[in-house]
């Protein structure tokens, strides 16, 4: 049976993704140094890995990779003629939208040194994609090329997005003045967080049924952050390991849920 054709709405929808493509690869080459300050260099170096006992590893950043060529590749997909009316690109295309300019966005922000600004797009970042993913939740996916390209990018940039969040309001306040790298409260309060974080990931398994990729982005960064304080500085053995914990318990949880829902 041929596709439904496509009405003026899906163009647009088509086109606004696009274009919101093409503006996050020039903020992702901002962001790289490419035509810009690299974003471990622009912000005073408040946010670079070894700025907050909150700071993933570099090697974390490597997660990018795998979403920016999703989102790429998504842009590709929606515009494939059986897509162009699909329910779930039309209930998600603007929210896809939205998150690659809010992403842009971001990067564009930290290169002026608006390290608070960068939080309220950041959070505003966090907010759409968890919307996304629960409208993409709400409609199962018609086969796995879509689940891994659709459901696991837009997974992945949530579940990143969500350590990246903490990480990016700690960075706010060591650009202030407050001493987030070292001392007794500084580590407490990291702890706390992180238990914060790890309850976070375990709520979001339970909204979206154990989803592996939000699961393992959070847990991707926050094993990044406790490689970074058992092996670099700042150091801290109790951050490192708490970190480490909450990332084996958002993974555990996302094993859990979906054992339990196949039982």
């Amino acid at each position: 049976m041929s596709p439904r054709p496509a009405q003026p709405a899906d163009r647009r929808r088509q086109v606004a993704v696009t274009v919101a493509e093409v503006f996050c690869v020039v903020g992702t080459l901002v962001g790289l140094g490419v035509i810009g300050t690299r974003v471990e260099e622009s912000a005073g170096g408040s946010l670079a890995a070894d700025a907050t006992l909150i700071a993933p590893g570099g090697p974390a950043f490597s997660i990018w990779t795998p979403i920016y060529l999703g989102l790429l590749g998504y842009t590709v997909w929606q515009w494939l003629p059986e897509q162009a009316t699909d329910t779930r690109h039309r209930s998600t295309g603007w929210l896809a939208a939205a998150s690659m300019v809010l992403n842009a966005v971001w990067l564009l922000v930290t290169q002026q040194g608006w390290v608070w600004v960068s939080v309220l797009v950041i959070v505003a970042l966090a907010g759409t994609l968890f919307v996304l993913v629960d409208r993409l939740h709400r409609r199962p996916s018609y086969g796995v090329a879509e689940s891994l390209l659709v459901d696991g990018t837009f997974g992945l940039h949530l579940g990143w997005v969500c350590v990246a969040t903490f990480a990016n309001v700690f960075a706010a306040l060591a650009g202030s003045g407050v001493t987030l790298d070292g001392g007794t409260a500084a580590v407490v309060v990291t702890v706390v967080v992180l238990a914060g974080v790890a309850a976070l990931g375990v709520w979001l398994n339970r909204r979206f049924a154990g989803r592996w990729s939000v699961a393992l982005a959070i847990a991707w960064g926050l094993g990044w952050v406790g490689w970074a304080r058992l092996a670099d500085e700042p150091a801290s053995v109790a951050v490192g390991l708490a970190a480490v914990v909450a990332a084996v318990v958002v993974l555990g949880g996302s094993a859990g849920e979906r054992t339990r829902l196949a039982a």
